[in-house]
């Protein structure tokens, strides 16, 4: 379409031609409407679809006098404006050429979120670290009891995709209603999630922990029935929270999620340390405490959106056209995290195959896995935030956004081999902080050396996956995903039967972190990969819309 939108101003035949102030049309982005607030004749300015802002032959002259005094124009919707600053920070990101530099402006932009990363892990390591001290049957009903309640909240990550993106692009809009209402939208999908988890965990928590942990551990399922049981409670609260933190890095901010973790954080410490070792309150007092500090998250999380001048305690039931803009967006992401939950899941699965000791051995590894694998994440986050500019920007430069992959992939080879070797040493050289039992510490000493594999090829495969959502190479990360899964899962079952054990789940894992680096690397370096493929058609989500 080539739509025009009218535009008056005082005719005055005898005054410059519009020809001789031409460069102060022609600079301008090719998305922006100008209105001149003047008087009489319509002319018109083709609208922004059109190769530029090009004034039809019929325009009248224009005085330069009115142009010095009227204030004449006025930018309407300017989209590119808020990319201004985010393609500032890529060219002086990329001007970078010393790898320190690039180091530091990694840091400098991601470091406050590796701890709205660390937050979950850390809570789930507390407890670990707390309940060990007193039961090994407690300790070991940790694990499917973390499985049901941090595992499957992962699956709930579209909320967190879908509200950045979202409200990222409302903000470009400049239409600050926009936001409010994406927000109260998805602020209304969280809380019926959350309900829905809540009445999941009510009727069919005890029996999904029984089926996981199997029929000959009845105290341990017992016990993790408990813990999943006063967690729930916090299900609501914790996926608004979700929504809330995701909107404020749509927006730009890390620092007040952070807070709020923190203080979390700290409310879950103090917790467990009062309701575990103070009253004896045992498994269920380490519950209480995560929760008591989600809630408290979640609060914080609100709080912070309303002092950003948004209300983040009203709530919008969607659309259909809305549901489905959110599906289409999230259902990606859905799969690939679904896939990993489920894998992880498994691996917890046939870990309660091995006894109460071997299980309790892989409570502690898991734990401190994940808290490692966590600071990879902001390398994943870097590349979502600077590529997409350097692949569909005004400044579109592959070159750049390889040399920017490059630099991550050898930060995360870095971070995984300094990771891998603390993360090894703790459960090595200070097993007793997690349990006191000789057998236990066996156990986790067994499978030491797969677990430093897996965990130092972990951040390099965050970026690599990172830059696949990035080039939104959607279909093929998820489907990728399924594949490694359904491999990773016939592996398991196959050394499980073959007798193998707790070793055997922890080579199956590095088998699939390894896996999904290779295919990610494969994937990037194709010639008609993201990174070097001058058809941007192939990798589009969705079409623009002219109006």
């Amino acid at each position: 379409m080539n739509l025009r939108a009218p535009i008056h101003h005082s005719y005055h035949p005898n005054f410059p031609t519009l020809n001789t102030r031409s460069n102060r049309f022609s600079s301008v982005s090719t998305s922006t409407l100008r209105i001149l607030k003047l008087k009489s004749n319509p002319i018109f300015i083709t609208n922004c679809i059109s190769p530029s802002n090009e004034v039809a032959e019929t325009i009248p002259r224009i005085s330069p006098i009115e142009e010095e005094t009227e204030e004449s124009i006025v930018v309407v919707d300017k989209p590119h404006l808020s990319g201004e600053t985010s393609e500032n920070n890529i060219d002086g990101f990329v001007d970078n050429d010393s790898l320190w530099n690039q180091i530091l402006e990694i840091a400098k932009f991601s470091g406050p979120a590796v701890g709205l990363w660390i937050c979950g892990p850390l809570m789930s390591l507390i407890d670990t670290a707390v309940i060990g001290q007193g039961s090994s049957t407690e300790l070991a009903a940790l694990g499917p009891g973390t499985v049901f309640c941090d595992n499957t909240s992962y699956v709930f990550m579209f909320l967190s995709t879908a509200t950045s993106n979202l409200v990222a692009t409302s903000l470009a809009r400049r239409d600050k209603n926009e936001v409010q209402h994406q927000i109260s939208v998805l602020l209304f999908i969280g809380l019926a999630c959350g309900f829905l988890m809540l009445f999941f965990t009510r009727c069919f928590g005890f029996w999904g922990l029984t089926a996981f942990t199997g029929a000959n551990n009845p105290e341990i399922a017992a016990a993790a029935n408990t813990y999943v049981q006063i967690r729930g409670l916090a299900w609501p609260a914790m996926l608004i929270g979700w929504v809330a933190q995701s909107a404020s890095l749509g927006m730009k901010d890390s620092w007040g999620p952070l807070k709020a973790l923190a203080v979390a954080s700290v409310i879950n410490g103090v917790g467990d340390i009062v309701l575990c070792r103070v009253y004896g309150y045992g498994i269920a007092g380490a519950a209480w405490a995560t929760m008591v500090s989600q809630v408290a998250a979640a609060y914080m999380m609100v709080q912070a959106l309303n002092d950003k001048g948004y209300n983040g305690f009203t709530i919008s039931v969607p659309s259909p056209h809305e549901l489905l803009e959110i599906f289409m967006l999230a259902a990606p992401v859905f799969i690939m995290m679904m896939s990993k939950v489920l894998f992880y899941s498994l691996l917890v699965y046939f870990a309660t195959t091995t006894g109460t000791k071997s299980l309790a051995a892989h409570q502690v590894m898991i734990q401190v896995y994940c808290m490692c694998t966590v600071f990879g994440e902001p390398l994943s986050q870097t590349a979502q935030s600077f590529i997409p500019e350097m692949l569909y920007g005004a400044k579109r430069n592959l070159a750049k956004a390889r040399t920017l992959l490059k630099s991550l992939v050898i930060i995360g080879a870095l971070s995984g081999l300094i990771l891998g070797s603390i993360g090894t040493s703790v459960p090595w050289l200070f097993p007793k902080i997690f349990s006191p039992d000789p057998e236990v510490i066996q156990e986790m000493h067994k499978v030491l050396i797969p677990y430093f594999l897996a965990l130092c090829i972990t951040p390099s495969t965050h970026s690599l996956e990172g830059t696949l959502l990035a080039g939104r190479d959607l279909r093929f990360i998820s489907m990728s995903m399924t594949g490694i899964f359904g491999v990773g899962s016939l592996v398991l079952l196959f050394l499980s039967r073959r007798g193998y054990g707790l070793a055997g789940c922890w080579f199956t894992l590095v088998a699939f972190q390894w896996s999904r680096f290779s295919i990610a690397l494969r994937r990037l370096t194709l010639p008609t990969g993201v990174l070097y493929s001058e058809d941007l058609t192939r990798y589009q989500t969705e079409k623009v819309k002219s109006v």
